[in-house]
């Protein structure tokens, strides 16, 4: 029982960190298409969290922007302070202490200057790899653990030096994590990141509930009591505690984990409904709610400017957005423990396929493209897509 409730905990975590991650990036784009105030653009561009994790000489890609996203287990804000209870009980994930600080979700949006269709690849998080950026690096070891282990190499060497201060501490250990895990990713993949995203188990239920409710459709009445999920047949507002058991269920339907990944797609398409074809990315009270939520929840490199993110990324709500998840070659278990067994040289091989030529690295970086002044005209987004229909 107990190894089945750690399977079903972590397809929990890893769902929600793919959608609501989806969730914020699609949130930026749409305000961006809605037209909302500059002004609003230069606040939240200045009060999201930044990170240092990406030096400024850092390797670039040319003709394409990659942008890793990292969804972190910690229960635990970014300062590194305990969720409130009530929140807790709403994530139904189990006490402030779980979860650590893995990166469960692994995603690299390769999105094309020239708006073209953009990449989400996901890398599994148990892909036995070379980690770098911890101590005796490279080490072998799953994935997802670099940034925890550089995390808590950091923080054991801090405080050796005589460091006490636990917001400080918890600062610059993220900041180690961050750094060990991009080096990680990028030197796996063979490919430049150019910019960072990092979200924790937290953001996406504040995100659901500063939206007021996501509308979606079911074609049959389902009912889950592992995810909670309890829908009728149709057309219905979710709220944020049940928007999280609609994109988690994946018991009681037909075909699993496929019609699990409609319903993250069909949510997605929901929120960009909501935002654009309802307005809400122009009422002043949901979008002071979006901008509090990405403040106090979301890392972004501080190189990242997010209006030219957004004009960039047309092909993240426009339908031209291709899934793909990592092959990999065999599964084993090692001392107790589930690792994938990857071939570094068809990985690399298959990462150039998958998403194109455009990932040689210039021997400097490109000069800044950071928005500095307001842009006079943007083109006319196309109109949401109707909200589906899944199982």
């Amino acid at each position: 029982m107990d190894a089945l409730g750690g399977a079903r905990r972590r397809w929990r975590r890893s769902v929600l960190v793919v959608v609501r991650t989806m969730w914020i990036l699609v949130s930026i784009v749409m305000m961006v298409a809605a037209g909302v105030a500059w002004a609003t653009y230069q606040d939240l561009d200045t009060g999201v969290r930044r990170s240092k994790a990406i030096p400024p000489d850092a390797a670039r890609s040319v003709g394409a922007m990659n942008l890793l996203v990292m969804g972190l287990t910690t229960r635990l804000d970014l300062n590194g302070d305990p969720l409130p209870d009530d929140i807790l009980a709403q994530l139904q994930a189990g006490e402030s202490d779980r979860g650590g600080y893995n990166a469960n979700t692994l995603m690299l949006l390769h999105i094309p200057n020239d708006g073209s269709q953009a990449t989400a690849l996901s890398v599994p998080r148990d892909n036995f790899v070379d980690l770098h950026g911890v101590p005796g690096a490279p080490v072998k070891g799953k994935i997802k653990e670099a940034y925890g282990r550089a995390k808590i190499a950091e923080e054991t060497r801090l405080r050796a030096a005589g460091l006490q201060d636990l917001h400080e501490l918890e600062y610059r250990g993220r900041e180690a994590g961050r750094r060990a895990q991009i080096e990680t990713v990028s030197t796996f993949l063979d490919v430049p990141i150019d910019h960072m995203a990092e979200v924790s188990l937290a953001g996406f239920y504040y995100l659901a509930r500063a939206l007021g409710g996501i509308e979606v459709c079911v074609n049959n009445a389902t009912r889950d009591p592992m995810s909670g999920s309890d829908l009728v047949a149709g057309r219905q507002t979710l709220n944020a505690s049940q928007a999280l058991a609609f994109v988690r269920q994946r018991h009681g339907l037909k075909n699993g984990d496929l019609d699990r990944t409609r319903r993250q797609q069909a949510f997605i398409a929901a929120v960009t409904y909501k935002l654009r074809g309802q307005g809400a990315a122009t009422d002043p009270k949901i979008l002071s709610g979006l901008m509090d939520v990405a403040k106090q929840n979301v890392v972004l490199d501080e190189g990242m400017d997010l209006f030219d993110f957004a004009l960039r990324a047309s092909s993240l709500t426009g339908g031209r957005m291709t899934y793909l998840t990592l092959p990999i070659e065999d599964t084993q278990t090692v001392d107790g423990e589930s690792i994938n067994i990857v071939d570094v040289t068809k990985v690399r091989k298959q990462v150039g396929a998958m998403i194109g030529p455009n990932l040689a690295k210039p021997s400097s970086p490109p000069p800044t493209t950071a928005t500095t002044t307001a842009p006079t005209t943007t083109s006319a987004p196309p109109p949401p897509a109707a909200i589906p229909c899944v199982d």
